[in-house]
Parts: C-alpha cells; structure tokens; sequence
C-alpha cells in the first residue's frame, strides 16, 4: 500500500494558481465580448457617436461630415453597409421606421465598444503627443 503525503504549502499553492487562472480567464472573457470589435475604423467610430440620439441614414451622414468637421464623409453605399453589420453585431437598433426612413440609435452594448475604443485613441494621442 503507498501512503500519499500532500503538504498544505502544496495545497495552498494549487488552489492559488487555479484560482489566478480562473478569475484571469473570466476576466479575459469579459474583456473579449467588447474588443473583439477592436479598433473600429475611423467612419464606424462616428457613425457610433453620432447614434447617441436617433438618426435616419442622410441625417446622420450630414452630422458625421459635421462632427469631423468635413474629414469624413459616408455615401449612401458604406452607411447601409455599415448599418446592416452593426445591427447585427447589436451595436447598434432600428428605433422607427416612418416612409422608408429607418432610424438607429446605440445600444448598451455599442456604447461599451465605443467608450473602449475611445479609451484606446486617447492612450495612442497621449504617446504620440509625447514624441512632438
């Protein structure tokens, strides 16, 4: 018969390793449900900024060129394009629907993605702000 000798330091250490590891995977998994759209592409990133409040596609065309002060502007083709994918990602949801004009406005979810991506720009502008 072989008797097992289990030290408590063995014990300790394993529960902490797997406890590391399990909180660090839930973690990663959180992370990944909002990054996994990560980095939105400059047009995506005002289109989801100016959804805070509902917009049909020309007015939120007029109000991208205006927020970007004119260094973006989306034609009809990229902004239905853009439209149909981040409604079905969940960024983004149809609100009204009146004469063939679909209004949109973010979600939750949307939001979480954009503050995340925003959160990023702000740490890339602060680096290359520092090199100048």
């Amino acid at each position: 018969m072989v008797l097992q000798y289990i030290d408590s330091r063995y014990i300790g250490w394993y529960y902490v390793v797997n406890h590391y590891n399990a909180s660090r995977y839930k973690r990663t998994n959180m992370e990944t449900q909002f990054t996994k759209y990560l980095p939105l592409t400059e047009s995506t990133t005002y289109i989801l900024m100016a959804l805070a409040e509902p917009l049909h596609g020309y007015a939120l065309m007029q109000k991208v060129e205006e927020m970007s002060q004119g260094t973006v502007k989306i034609g009809p083709g990229t902004l239905y394009g853009a439209f149909s994918q981040l409604e079905k990602e969940g960024l983004i949801k149809m609100v009204k629907e009146a004469n063939r004009r679909k209004s949109y406005l973010l979600t939750a979810k949307g939001r979480s993605v954009l503050q995340e991506h925003l959160r990023r720009t702000e740490i890339l502008v602060t680096n290359g702000r520092s090199i100048f």
